[in-house]
């Protein structure tokens, strides 16, 4: 549905400069592209390709050390490059708006929803006291938050990572903008979640015009909402097309490479006949959080987290745990590495029941069970090198400290990293290999079981592809057994041997994960494969 009059907004030939020392002189380079009344464009491109950094300079959020140096944004024929600050302040939010990818990073935790959504009237000194509470109350419905009126009353902690993000698409809204930028405003979401913000923008988009820049990473997002698409890297635009033109006759090499790169929503045949011996085995596992009450009053909240979990892991075998947000599938991890303590249930690892076991015995018990978490870079230590992040498991275990670095440097070549990376620190690193570091760690104990939680949920596609290729090699040499916990069964079905789908702490269907995504039992299992953005061109390309 192009529009075929004068754009909404047009960029032509920007160039970004990047400090000294960069990888490269600019962050953007020659870009030039247009935005459309009623029209969704998504810019793709991995992380550094510069997809960010022209929607940052139109709202003029350009970090202080990276500069515009050449080209025009031109909106309502003004250049917004040559805009004083308060004339952009006028801009931002009334002719032009974002939706940033961490809401729970831009929402100010200390306000209440109603007051963050009011202030945005406030800022612009619009409406009465009374009409911004009304319009506040009106976004909340429009975006479909359920129970609004409460949502308005509540900080932003406590709604869910979809409600929080909906919360940002309504203060984006609230002066009915020309332009919309939506940066990654879904990668954190689980599959449902992520579909419902989908569904969102499209009719948002239909009913006000908006003109809708969408910036991701994910092919399958742009498949489900993109009239056009530009793929960025190294700051240049590679290739610029429809939609359907660039996803099923992509022109540029690196565009063939990212949607190559794509899990593909299909999982082998197994036997289960040929499974070896469980190596971990998960009885009638339970936890329950509670919250509220005591001193202060109110009424106590319980969330029975993880209810009456069974399971089985057999050597070199790859269990996939699934589900939406809140389902309990991390919960279920950190239980099993007793980063948690269960309330009942027993998890058996070698012959030893994880769940009772107490100080010297639990230490050394869990040596043979490690865990690879979902920020690389919050999980590493960010004052340590990363020789010693590895060597300090096995130092703390006995080994001396010069044959746990020698180990160290074996295991880096063997996440596919230079023997180098032992005296550099983690800042040092791209996501992709932090996250290799991570994996090194989790080895350097040679457990007999890994739990990957949400592993490779913040990576680029085809770092994402490189990771999992990894875990699968090493989990092959090694004859690991791996817990895999994540909410993208696009990644499950690539990696995962059997799949066990939660549900509101349950374990509503667990089966191999040919039968489980071809031949669902449960309803819920249905509606989660039926979310997943990009779904219905797969099939068709498939048909």
């Amino acid at each position: 549905m192009t529009s075929k009059t004068e754009p909404v907004l047009r960029i032509e030939n920007l160039q970004i400069s990047l400090p000294e020392g960069a990888d490269r002189p600019f962050a953007v380079d020659g870009v030039s592209y247009e935005l459309n009344a009623g029209e969704i464009l998504c810019i793709v491109g991995e992380s550094g390709s510069g997809k960010s950094m022209s929607a940052n300079a139109m709202m003029g959020l350009l970090p202080d050390m990276v500069r515009p140096t050449a080209g025009q944004i031109i909106y309502g024929g003004k250049d917004l490059l040559t805009l004083s600050e308060p004339e952009l302040l006028d801009l931002r939010g009334r002719k032009i708006a974002m939706i940033f990818q961490e809401p729970m990073s831009a929402l100010n935790p200390l306000m209440r929803i109603e007051d963050q959504i009011v202030e945005v009237f406030e800022a612009h000194g619009l409406l009465t006291i009374k009409e911004r509470k009304l319009r506040a109350l009106n976004l909340l419905i429009e975006v479909g938050i359920p129970d609004p009126e409460k949502a308005l009353r509540a900080y932003p902690f406590q709604l869910s990572g979809g409600q929080r993000q909906r919360v940002m698409i309504a203060m984006a809204l609230a002066l009915e903008p020309d332009v919309l930028i939506a940066d990654e405003p879904t990668t954190a979401l689980d599959v449902t979640t992520q579909a419902q913000i989908l569904d969102l923008i499209h009719d948002l988009r239909e009913r006000h015009g908006m003109a809708v820049m969408f910036i991701t990473h994910d092919f399958g997002v742009v498949a489900e909402i993109a009239d056009r698409v530009a793929v960025m890297q190294f700051g240049k635009i590679v290739e610029h097309g429809n939609t359907d033109d660039v996803l099923d006759n992509p022109q540029h090499e690196y565009t063939r490479k990212l949607i190559a790169a794509i899990p593909k929503l299909h999982a082998e045949k197994q036997d289960d006949a040929s499974r070896q011996t469980p190596v971990l085995e998960v009885t009638d596992l339970c936890k329950t959080y509670r919250s509220g009450g005591g001193f202060f009053g109110g009424p106590e909240r319980v969330v029975k987290a993880v209810q009456m979990i069974n399971l089985e892991l057999a050597a070199g075998e790859t269990l996939g745990i699934v589900g939406e947000s809140g389902s309990g599938k991390s919960s279920v991890g950190r239980c099993l590495v007793r980063l948690m303590e269960p309330d009942s249930g027993s998890v058996f690892l070698a012959g030893e029941d994880m769940a009772k076991l107490k100080g010297e015995k639990l230490r050394a018990a869990r040596k043979s069970i490690q865990m690879i978490f979902q920020d690389p870079f919050a999980s590493l230590n960010p004052r340590t090198k990363v020789g010693r992040i590895i060597a300090e498991g096995p130092i703390a275990h006995g080994v001396p400290k010069s044959e746990a670095f020698s180990k160290a440097v074996e295991l880096l070549e063997l996440v596919g990293l230079d023997q180098s990376a032992i005296d550099r620190y983690p800042h040092e690193f791209s996501g992709g290999q932090r996250q290799r570091i991570g994996i090194a760690r989790a080895l350097a104990l040679e457990p007999s079981v890994i739990i990957a939680d949400e592993a490779v949920s913040a990576l680029d596609v085809s770092i994402q592809a490189q990771v999992l290729d990894l875990l699968a090699d090493l989990k092959q040499r090694l004859n690991l057994a791996l817990v895999f916990i994540t909410h993208d069964l696009r990644v499950a079905a690539q990696i995962c041997d059997r799949i066990a789908v939660m549900q509101q702490g349950k374990i509503v269907e667990i089966g191999t994960a040919h039968d489980v995504f071809n031949a669902p039992t449960s309803a819920y299992t249905k509606s989660l494969i039926e979310a997943i953005p990009g779904r219905e061109k797969e099939l068709a390309a498939a048909s």
